[in-house]
């Protein structure tokens, strides 16, 4: 689960993290009255959306009157803003965040994520940060550090002085940097985040190490203890498709293709994908019903594909082992009635009943094609969509 970046910045700022004042805002009259009560001379527009990339997308403006967070705040609000991260179609700006300005004298680049090769958590430090630290780690990645905790020990003061270290910092600096990552080490564990990133982080020219941006990822299997963090979803950033999705507890992802897929398994999801892709198409979509989904869960699976209209085909891949395939079977059925079914359906049923499910499909009147193994399959889905 994601946040904006003035909800990750109450967060922090609950765990005594230094973030610069800010307020919150969803119309042009309040953003007005934000600066005005922040006090000037500078103030920082900054669209709200969940991706990266804002600052180049002109999602955040230096401003320095009454009159131009007005105009920036008219410009923002509503526009759809494109970055790198949101893909050609971009998110519409529903809301932003006034912030004070600082007097930056160096920006730097922290994170902290879960590093699943080391099982720790791990923080990423870097001398150059700013809008331009994907290209710092694509072409001179010796600029970027890594550090790890170990969760057995839990953090020690050395982790936040070889970052210190790491960043060129030094005296009453470097002693801010300690004390800001064992705050944040504990925030990160405290409210099960996989993602924590700084960028930039400040020095100012008062001295002060300052997180001018953040970005948090929840863990979602955790959300259950943070009745809190669950509070702060915005579901206008959300898939519509995947939001349908997460009330059937479907483990379902929109892509941009052409092959709708429903799989049981993460695993063969996986490997369905990749096999539609070798055979020449692309998949519309990662869903994964899980081992022992009902035929309401199924039928719910089926109507979300398609409703995607960029699905010009479905394959389904099932494996009975929990999962009866004369329940994936009945769930097709009466999905494919539901949604009145006019793209391409091929079958690959195994396992567990998987004759009784072959003869529901077989009996049920609809164009549906069946396969005898997963290459088989993707290639007859691929046929059908390119033919159709």
């Amino acid at each position: 689960m994601n946040i904006h970046e003035y909800q990750a910045k109450v967060v922090l700022r609950e765990f005594g993290v230094p973030v610069a004042r800010g307020i919150a805002v969803f119309n042009v009259g309040d953003a007005v009255n934000a600066a005005e009560e922040l006090g000037g001379p500078v103030w920082v527009v900054k669209a709200q959306i969940h991706a990266g990339g804002r600052g180049k997308g002109g999602g955040v403006k230096v401003v320095k009157s009454l009159d131009d967070v007005r105009k920036e705040a008219e410009r923002m609000l509503g526009m759809t803003l494109v970055t790198h991260q949101t893909g050609p179609h971009g998110r519409v700006v529903r809301r932003l965040y006034i912030e004070e300005g600082s007097a930056i004298e160096r920006e730097l680049y922290l994170s902290a994520l879960v590093d699943r090769s080391s099982s720790r958590v791990a923080f990423i430090a870097s001398t150059e940060g700013g809008m331009d630290i994907e290209a710092v780690a694509k072409d001179t990645p010796e600029k970027i550090k890594t550090f790890t905790v170990d969760p057995a020990c839990g953090y020690s003061p050395y982790v936040g002085l070889e970052i210190a270290t790491a960043l060129n910092l030094h005296g009453d600096q470097a002693k801010q940097c300690g004390t800001l990552i064992k705050t944040l080490y504990e925030a990160f564990v405290a409210k099960d985040m996989s993602l924590l990133e700084i960028n930039p982080l400040v020095v100012t020219k008062d001295g002060r190490v300052l997180c001018l941006d953040a970005k948090i990822n929840f863990d979602d299997n955790a959300l259950f203890r943070h009745k809190d963090v669950q509070a702060l979803r915005d579901p206008d950033e959300e898939d519509p498709m995947e939001r349908e999705a997460a009330k059937y507890e479907l483990s379902y992802v929109k892509l941009d293709g052409s092959i709708g897929c429903m799989v049981n398994g993460a695993g063969l999801a996986m490997a369905t994908m990749d096999i539609i892709k070798l055979y020449g198409e692309e998949p519309a979509n990662f869903l994964d019903v899980g081992g022992g989904a009902s035929k309401e869960k199924v039928t719910a699976a089926f109507k979300i594909i398609l409703s995607d209209p960029n699905v010009k085909g479905i394959l389904v891949n099932i494996f009975g082992g929990i999962m009866r395939c004369d329940i994936i079977a009945e769930g097709i059925i009466a999905a494919a009635h539901e949604a009145k079914l006019a793209v391409p359906l091929v079958v690959r049923l195994e396992g567990t009943n998987v004759e009784q499910g072959k003869r529901i499909l077989a009996g049920s009147g609809l164009p549906i094609v069946s396969a005898s193994d997963l290459a088989d399959a993707a290639q007859k889905i691929v046929a059908a969509v390119q033919a159709h």
